[in-house]
């Protein structure tokens, strides 16, 4: 199916697109060929294909929670710029 010249500047001014000549015969020309496209798929026979939302089945990819021991604060303390017994120190953020 060949678009118009009138076709795209109808498509340009929906989408609010400002085109130059040479974007215009560009676009006629692309557009067709999608067209064309589109055509050769409706011939493709899709009777028997139920709808689907997606074409393969889905799966989580997720791995299951595994309850896990915590690091000792040693361990998580070691590279603390300053601490306070077993927690982080930082400067205040907000004073009350």
């Amino acid at each position: 199916m060949a678009l118009s010249r009138e076709d795209v500047l109808h498509i340009a001014r929906l989408a609010r697109v400002a085109m130059t000549e040479a974007d215009i015969e560009r676009m006629r020309e692309q557009l067709s060929h999608i067209l064309e496209n589109f055509e050769i798929l409706r011939q493709v026979a899709t009777e028997d294909v139920p709808p689907t939302g997606h074409a393969i089945a889905l799966q989580n990819v997720m791995r299951p929670d595994t309850v896990l021991p915590s690091y000792p604060p040693e361990a998580v303390l070691a590279n603390a710029p300053d601490r306070e017994d077993d927690f982080f120190r930082v400067r205040a953020v907000l004073e009350f």
